[in-house]
């Protein structure tokens, strides 16, 4: 019988174009559910090929099974992505590009890669004949906006015994801050001097471009280009007809990291305050200026805070828009492990209401924590060993994954290496290909580890 290596590399270039027609399916959450339930829909029917029971619940979630026993194992992953904006991309985003050593694609880090490896684990499980619990390979769609896809899931199919979900990096993530996305808005939505500002393509993204039409002339177009050019950001200001435009442009970066990013929402809004004054741009504008700025801590919020388990806070504006019929904006907050979302929720809450402002909860998530000594990690840190020949780091992340909706059952485990700079929610998203095919090899191990426990 081959080794599991073996049949990894006879699968390869198999899998390389299977993962071209998946990253193909446009499966951006944020634009509806029919994409992403196409993408579900074509992997459930790449599992039944491959001779595997699958099941669809609501055309949101499902899983593709291998095995008999008594207990449940899985792997969870989602097919959904963030945006793309394919003008600041090197190649086509929805696609796969192989490019010095690199895989390239909306995706083939962030999940598609890992959704699709997973599959194929489970394929050649069954195909090797490995025998013990059963296992699933759980897919959803809406992973990225509200992971509202697992609620339907577990209200229909039971959560796992034990669980990882290959969506974030090793080794092994044992602990995810709290999350909160909150939405501030003006009661009054007309102000004298903006006509519509723009920015943001999903509540957890570092939004990478901005723009703002506001009422004036020459002289106020000349004012922003000088504040511009000592302000941080890149901007591009025109007048025309009494209207100006400024473009601010940015870098995105994945909420949970937004130190990796520039906030061009956060620098515009900078720009306009200096530029115009307080009154001029409004209460949410100023609000954005003074109390988040391009800070990514909630210092000048009032929300800053660390723990020895899990880190700092982050606070990120990730979407704004102001026009004659609203004034909002979308702030993205990763708490401590050990703090208290509801008291850090008041604090906000009284900042805003401070420039007359309201807040409403989008979602939340509360922390994670698992201990090292519970079984899924153990017998993931025998699985990385097995394969990498020494011992996971255990670490804790702003991210959220699955592994939340597990009950303590799971954690986050792969794909990405941590010196593999993979773009996750930026342009140009890509994997080392080596190191993602030695990521395939850690998921059957661990699979295969799992389903034999």
């Amino acid at each position: 019988m081959k080794s599991f290596d073996d049949m990894i590399e006879s699968y390869r270039e198999e899998f390389l174009c299977d993962l071209n027609e998946l990253l193909s399916i446009r499966s951006v959450s944020a634009e509806g559910d029919e994409v992403p339930g196409q993408a579900l829909k074509w992997m459930l029917e790449k599992a039944e090929s491959f001779g595997l029971k699958t099941k669809s619940i609501g055309n949101i979630a499902g899983h593709a099974e291998y095995g008999e026993g008594e207990k449940l194992c899985g792997v969870l992953t989602h097919l959904d992505v963030v945006p793309a904006n394919a003008e600041k991309w090197s190649c086509e985003p929805f696609a796969l590009t192989r490019r010095n050593g690199r895989l390239y694609g909306r995706g083939v880090a962030d999940d598609k890669g890992a959704a699709l490896c997973a599959l194929y684990c489970l394929r050649i499980l069954k195909e090797c004949g490995v025998t013990g619990s059963k296992m699933r390979v759980v897919f959803g769609t809406n992973e990225e906006i509200s992971m509202k896809d697992m609620e339907t899931y577990f209200a229909n199919e039971p959560v796992p015994d034990m669980s990882f979900t290959p969506d974030s990096e090793y080794g092994i993530c044992k602990g995810e801050k709290g999350i909160m996305h909150l939405e501030i808005s003006s009661r009054e939505v007309c102000n004298k001097d903006i006509i519509e500002f723009k920015a943001g393509s999903a509540h957890n993204v570092v939004p990478d471009a901005a723009y703002v039409f506001i009422t004036g002339g020459v002289n106020d177009s000349d004012r922003l280009n000088k504040l511009s050019k000592s302000s941080q950001g890149k901007y591009m200001i025109r007048e025309d007809d009494g209207v100006v435009k400024a473009v601010a442009n940015g870098k995105a970066a994945h909420a949970c990291e937004p130190e990796k990013g520039f906030n061009a929402a956060a620098a515009l809004s900078l720009l306009l305050c200096s530029a115009f004054g307080d009154e001029a741009v409004g209460s949410l504008t100023s609000f954005i200026a003074n109390r988040i700025g391009l800070e990514t801590n909630g210092q000048s919020m009032g929300v800053m805070m660390s723990d020895e388990e899990s880190g700092s806070l982050t606070l990120t504006l990730s979407g704004v828009l102001i026009n004659e019929h609203t004034a909002k904006a979308i702030i993205d907050i990763r708490y401590p492990v050990t703090a208290e979302g509801e008291e850090i929720l008041d604090v906000i809450r009284k900042t805003a209401g401070e420039y007359g402002l309201d807040v409403n909860v989008l979602d939340r998530e509360a922390p994670l924590f698992l201990d090292e000594n519970t079984e899924i990690v153990k017998i993931l840190s025998k699985a990385y060993r097995n394969v990498m020949g020494s011992a996971p780091e255990l670490y804790t992340t702003g991210g959220g994954t699955y592994a939340r909706t597990l009950g303590g059952k799971g954690v986050a485990f792969g794909p990405v290496f941590p010196d593999d700079d993979s773009r996750i929610h930026n342009t140009d998203e890509s994997i080392d290909e080596e190191n993602f095919f030695k990521h395939f090899r850690i998921c059957l191990e661990a699979m295969s580890e799992m389903i034999k426990a």
